[in-house]
Order: C-alpha cells, then structure tokens, then sequence
C-alpha cells in the first residue's frame, strides 16, 4: 500500500513591529514538506509601506533600505496564500506568525486564514519540560541542527524544517500514550492528586531537614560526606534591597538597566487591560510589546 502523503508548510516571518493590529510583515519564508522532506521553498522581502521600528531591526537586520524595491503586501499575498493553500502550517510560537498572516489576509482578501496550526514551541516545551529554554536556539540545538543567521526568515524557516521531523516523532510518541491514559483520567487526576500531596509532603520534611543541617553548621558542625560521596556544606551570603530611582541612571549608563530589572509582564498585561490609563499611554506600552506568546495551562479549583 502506497504510503500516505502528509504535507505541511513550515513558515517564519520577519515583522515591523509585534503588534500585529499594526504592523506588518517585512519578511515571508516557508517550505512545503511532503513526509517530513523538504520539497519546496518559498521566500521574499516585503515592502509594508511603513515604519519599521529600531527595536524589531535590532532583532532581524532588515531596514527600510532593503524593502524599498520589495513587492508590497499586496502583491505577495496571493503568491503565500497559493503557497501554503490550506496545509497545517508549522512555526515556533506559532501564534505570532499566524495572527500576522491572518491580518494581511484580511486586508488584502477580505477574509482570514484557517489553517491548521502546529506550534513547535509548544511541542518541544511537552517533549523536553525540564529544559530552560524552549526557544528556536535551543530547538535546533537539541537536535544538532545547525542554526545561521537566525532571525532572518529563511534561516529560521530552514532550521525548524530540519528539526521539525525528528520533534514531531517524540511529540507524537508522547500523544499516543497520553491518548491512551483517556479512559483512565478520572483514575489519574485520584492519582495526581495523591502525588501532589506527597510531593507537598516531602517538600516539608526537606526543609525540615535543611532546618536541622543548618542548625548542625551554626554550633560549629564540619562538612559531612555521604556513602555516595555527596558533601553537605554551609554557607551563608549576603544581598540588598535597592531603591531602583537613585540607581537607574548608573544601570542605564552601564547598560545593565534590562538585566538588572525583570519585567513584571503580567502586571503590565492588566495595567494596558484595565481603565486607568489613556489612551496614549496604553498605546505606547502596546507598541513597546516584543513578542506574542501563547500559555496552555490546566487548573484546578479547590474544594473548600
């Protein structure tokens, strides 16, 4: 029996900005893989007829210069929407590509796109939890695919395709047993459950422990070595509070200021979601934003 031909589009783009509400694409690159194998690519520069903010050319390297030949929006999108007709399309936060898709679609046909969509990132975040990083780097990394001139569309787009394969066998390894934990769910959340209490419960008993080897060093205890030969030691460190106001010109002067300081995005998100700002200062967090992302979460709600 003849094998079953998949295919899927695997695309980047390269943008203005992140607001996708308002900014547009300067870069398209896809590849059509027919199982898994690169049968087929397409790229192109765009002209978006604006701006394109120093933040976003820090990141990919194409200015105003380069797209000023470029076909516009409008000439190019008959030509992607051929290219990607109505295949699942396979992108690394793959939120941020199609939302900028839709749009132009939208504007240039008058009706979005609804392809399927396949998020990589999401992908690998299920395969390897335990990694620190989930992104494209750290991807192609994982899976010794080289990786040059990132963040140019073509690249990125080339990169995932390599490595896309060898995720979506891993993926799927992992789905199909999860799909068939189904009929048990009821029996795993029991379970989960249980664990989460244990989990809770050891985590005591090692501070508990902590406690005790932290009081052993403080009346003069010496290192001790395991059978496995492990070593408990102590030590202690000092650190400050600083007031951000008096210190913020020097960390910008050194230009430390975004390392030193970690953003409090969530609070950002309901600041620009609420009533207490204007709208020019809502407008100026929002064009200020620097990636879409897209969060799965499961919750449960305790019994009271």
């Amino acid at each position: 029996m003849a094998r079953k031909k998949v295919i899927e589009i695997v695309l980047d783009t390269e943008t203005t900005g992140l607001d996708y509400t308002k900014e547009k694409m300067v870069e398209f690159a896809a590849v059509r893989l027919e199982n898994g194998k690169i049968k087929d690519e397409y790229q192109t520069l765009i002209n978006p007829k604006q701006h394109i903010r120093k933040s976003s050319i820090a990141i990919h390297g194409i200015t105003a210069e380069m797209v000023e030949d470029a076909p516009t929006e409008e000439e190019v999108m008959p030509k992607i929407l051929e290219f990607i007709g109505d295949y699942p399309i396979v992108a690394h936060n793959a939120i941020f590509d199609y939302t900028f898709l839709n749009e132009a679609s939208i504007r240039t046909t008058g009706k979005g796109i609804d392809n399927p969509r396949v998020d990589t990132q999401q992908m690998f975040k299920e395969v390897y939890p335990e990694l620190e990083a989930h992104g494209l780097e750290a991807l192609t990394r994982k899976f010794n695919v080289e990786l040059t001139n990132h963040h140019r569309a073509m690249a990125d787009t080339m990169g995932l395709a390599l490595a896309y394969p060898k995720l979506k066998k891993l993926y799927l390894q992992k789905y199909d047993w999860e799909v068939k934990q189904l009929d048990n769910v009821e029996y795993l959340f029991e379970r989960f459950l249980r664990i989460q209490q244990t989990v809770s419960t050891l985590q005591s008993e090692l501070q508990d422990l902590k406690s005790v080897f932290k009081l052993y060093f403080e009346q003069g205890g010496q290192p001790i070595t395991s059978q496995s030969g492990d070593i408990l030691t102590y030590s202690s460190k000092h650190t400050f509070c600083y007031d951000l106001a008096e210190i913020k010109e020097v960390l910008d002067e050194l230009g430390a200021f975004e390392k030193a300081v970690k953003l409090n995005t969530g609070f950002i998100d309901r600041l620009v979601c609420g009533h207490s700002l204007d709208e020019e200062k809502r407008d100026i967090i929002k064009n200020a934003r620097q990636e879409l992302t897209e969060t799965r979460n499961i919750q449960i709600i305790r019994n009271k």
